[in-house]
């Protein structure tokens, strides 16, 4: 956190590839890395002409650079990008306590460096039935929500808890009944047949943001009886996200002792 010094707060998240086949070194066969940015700029007064609110007003913005992913986008804002960044607007309202901001508004602008879209991964997932495209965006997602959360704490905004995203995916392999995977590489994953992300709360066991993809349905075993349902594939997208926690609460520990020992020496008189 605290990398863009014009913000008010900012954080950087980065997501290696775990697996083997998308850990692998040639450049025509190797998964991309999520590389996140976040700046957040605010709570800051609304425009005079602005009506009174009593909250505060919650902005969020996600955007791709060119080279972010294998097939080279433009300048202009795709529509996947405003899909993810009103599905992060939720998760990140429930955390806020807006009530101390009033008439004020905050802006939570997030760029993706490198990540894997739905492009050109989703295209036969799309075409086949019972498979599900789009998980590269909700990759993308669980990885906004949890620098975003940085950002904001970082920013010194107030918020009833930490919200961390968590991923978690149904694949079944020809040999093989099917299994939950947490934060999966769509490249390595040819049998998504569900997927689901959400935004976490875990001191208070709240799910600010839920969204899933697939039919569960569809999984049944070879005498017709269900093997997956919809409840257990949410609660490894909450361990995922618990996971995601432990890592983000250390970062704002040590960002917090940078600060604290930056500000000793700065103002030497103010820590006697």
């Amino acid at each position: 956190t605290g990398l863009t010094p014009s913000a008010s707060g900012s954080a950087y998240f980065e997501l290696e590839p775990s697996t083997p086949i998308a850990a692998s070194k040639s450049l025509a066969n190797k998964a991309p890395t999520l590389k996140l940015t976040c700046t957040v700029h605010g709570p800051r007064p609304l425009p005079r002409s602005a009506p009174f609110s009593p909250q505060l007003l919650l902005s969020t913005r996600i955007k791709f650079a060119p080279f972010a992913d294998r097939q080279r986008r433009g300048y202009i804002p795709h529509a996947s990008e405003r899909d993810v960044a009103a599905h992060l607007e939720t998760a990140l309202r429930g955390v806020l306590i807006g009530e101390r901001w009033p008439k004020s508004g905050v802006d939570v602008v997030i760029t993706v460096l490198e990540g894997e879209g739905d492009d050109p991964w989703s295209k036969d997932q799309l075409s086949e039935c019972g498979r599900t495209g789009g998980l590269g965006m909700m990759s993308i997602l669980s990885g906004c929500i949890t620098v975003a959360s940085a950002a904001i704490i970082d920013a010194g905004i107030d918020c009833i808890d930490l919200v961390t995203g968590g991923v978690a995916v149904i694949v079944r392999q020809p040999t093989t009944s099917p299994q939950v995977f947490l934060d999966p590489c769509p490249s390595d994953r040819d049998e998504i047949f569900a997927a689901c992300v959400i935004g976490y709360l875990q001191t208070r066991d709240e799910i600010t943001e839920l969204w899933t993809k697939g039919s569960v349905m569809a999984l049944t075993d070879g005498k017709g009886a269900n093997t997956m349902g919809f409840e257990p594939l949410v609660d490894q997208a909450v361990e995922a996200a618990v996971a995601a926690r432990l890592v983000l609460v250390e970062a704002i520990k040590e960002s917090t002792e940078v600060k604290v020992q930056k500000s000793q020496i700065d103002y030497p008189e103010k820590c006697c």
